[in-house]
C-alpha cells in the first residue's frame, strides 16, 4: 500500500516535471505530444495551422480589414487599444488569440512579421502601427484618425465603434 502511494507520487512529479518544460517550449515534439492551452481553451497540436499557414491568415485579415487588432481577452493593454477605437468610432476587427484555436501559432507569426510577440498587436491600413500604448499615443498625437481616414473607402471606419470577431 506504501509502495503503490509513493509510485503515484513519483508519477506525478514526472508529469508535473514533463507539463512544466513542455509549456516551456524545452522539450522537442518528439518528447511532448501532448496539447497546447492558451487560455481556458485546448486544442490538440494535430490538425492546427502551420506556421506558414498562420502567417498568410494574418497577412490576409491585414489586406481585407482598414484596423486589425491581434488581442487576449484579458491583456488590459488590449482594452486600451480597442477602448481608443472605440472613442473615435472606428470599426475594427478583433482576433482574440486566447479564443482562436491556432492562437500561439498565430502570435509566433506575428512574432515573426512585427519583430514583436506582445500584445495587442495593431495593424492600419496594412502597417503594424505597435501596441496599445502606441496606438494611444498615436490618438493622442492626432495622427490615429488621419491614418484610418487614408484606408481604402470599403474599409474606412464610419461605424461607432463595432468590432468583428474572428476565430
Amino acid at each position: 500500500m506504501f509502495y503503490q502511494g509513493l509510485l503515484l507520487d513519483y508519477f506525478l512529479a514526472v508529469c508535473c516535471f514533463f507539463s512544466m518544460f513542455a509549456r516551456a517550449g524545452c522539450l522537442s515534439r518528439a518528447a511532448w505530444t501532448g496539447c497546447r492551452r492558451m487560455g481556458n481553451f485546448t486544442s490538440s497540436t494535430a490538425g492546427g495551422l502551420a506556421s506558414t499557414t498562420c502567417a498568410q491568415y494574418v497577412q490576409d485579415m491585414v489586406s481585407q480589414n482598414c484596423v486589425v487588432i491581434f488581442s487576449k481577452t484579458t491583456c488590459p493593454y488590449c482594452k486600451m487599444a480597442k477602448n481608443v477605437f472605440n472613442e473615435i468610432g472606428a470599426t475594427y476587427k478583433v482576433i482574440e488569440l486566447d479564443e482562436h484555436n491556432d492562437g500561439r501559432r498565430l502570435q509566433e507569426a506575428l512574432a515573426q512579421i512585427t519583430g514583436a510577440r506582445t500584445v495587442p498587436r495593431v495593424f492600419i491600413n496594412g502597417n503594424c502601427i505597435g501596441g496599445g500604448s502606441d496606438t494611444k499615443q498615436l490618438h493622442q498625437q492626432g495622427k490615429l484618425l488621419p491614418l484610418i481616414e487614408q484606408c481604402a473607402p470599403c474599409c474606412a471606419g464610419s461605424g461607432s465603434g463595432q468590432f468583428e470577431s474572428a476565430k
